[in-house]
């Protein structure tokens, strides 16, 4: 390994840490009005079968991580190849990110991306402090899944790769 740094400038650990290729996944949510809310994440991983846990850490700055934590409970999209425009809309911060995004309806009313590889929904099991992010660990309480490749994440872009 080269150029070890005694002090980590966040850019440095952006720059490193976005050497690690992660799947994009789009966490939706209602408020309490009811509104659908969305946010692509890459933070995203299992960490327990048993029982069935999943994490995602939202920044402190999210506006729409605080709507989707009142309601106690969520739904993680994970995008496959072809969704890289959704990605790209649920990447913003604030705006209408539902404008032209098909829906599909899940029992409990969260929002579901159409064309999403796999789901899963959750109920918000805690919410640990994390840096300038929180970590948010779901109980997962359904799944649906598909069988396409998935859309990924690398030094700071989404790439439509298939895996051979």
């Amino acid at each position: 390994m080269t150029d070890v740094q005694p002090t980590v400038n966040p850019q440095i650990l952006r720059d490193v840490c976005g050497r690690w290729a992660t799947g994009v996944a789009v966490v939706t949510g209602r408020d309490a009005s009811g509104a659908p809310l969305g946010m692509a994440v890459n933070s995203f991983t299992s960490l327990s079968l048993t029982p069935p846990l999943v994490l995602f850490c939202p920044a402190l700055s999210s506006s729409t991580w605080p709507g989707i934590r009142t309601s106690g409970r969520f739904a993680v999209n994970i995008l496959g190849a072809e969704q890289e425009t959704l990605a790209a809309a649920f990447s913003r911060s604030g705006g209408p990110k539902f404008d032209g995004v098909e829906l599909e309806s899940l029992p409990d009313g969260l929002p579901a991306l159409r064309g999403a590889i796999a789901r899963l929904v959750c109920d918000i099991e805690a919410v640990h402090p994390g840096g300038d992010h929180e970590i948010v660990v779901g109980r997962v309480i359904h799944t649906q899944q598909d069988e396409h490749p998935p859309l990924l994440f690398y030094r700071g872009r989404t790439s439509a790769m298939t895996l051979g």
